[in-house]
């Protein structure tokens, strides 16, 4: 639960840095706000509800579960990994709630949010969820997918 908390504020901290400068308080912001965190009880937070495993992806893509992979990893770290699980869509974090980006997403299907880590994702699903989407983050990132596929996973291009 620590991990999650320490991933949750960093998303947290991210936002109120980056976004947050410069804003007044939105009373109706704020109420939304609290509509959604206040369901995240202790108890809810300790099941990862907003978290998937990357056993649990594994067996979606074996199941043929209807999903979408969002990828809102940099460019740059595309180079080096690529994710080539089908019903992927690549949009970085810093250009994914532009209106012709939010557009693209399904609110018909869940979606699994990854970066690197999960950090970058936790940040990036929470606004998502409360936009209308079924956005989940994938527990780990990219680098956990890596480490349990192995170099010969089909779905992954090294």
């Amino acid at each position: 639960m620590k991990g999650i908390l320490q991933k949750v504020g960093l998303g947290l901290l991210i936002c109120v840095l980056y976004l947050g400068q410069g804003w007044g308080y939105d009373v109706e912001l704020a109420k939304k706000f609290d509509s959604f965190f206040s369901k995240l009880t202790p108890e809810v937070i300790a099941k990862k509800p907003c978290m998937i495993s990357v056993k649990n992806l594994f067996e979606m893509i074996e199941k043929k579960e209807p999903f979408v992979v969002l990828d809102i990893r940099t460019p740059q770290e595309k180079n080096f990994v690529r994710v080539s699980i089908p019903n992927t869509i690549e949009i970085p974090m810093h250009e994914l709630f532009k209106e012709e980006n939010l557009k693209n997403l399904p609110k018909d299907k869940l979606i699994v949010v990854v970066c690197h880590t999960g950090a970058r994702a936790i940040a990036a699903s929470l606004p998502l969820n409360m936009l209308g989407y079924k956005a989940i983050v994938l527990d780990g990132g990219i680098s956990e997918l890596a480490k349990a596929a192995g170099r010969s996973v089909v779905g992954l291009s090294w």
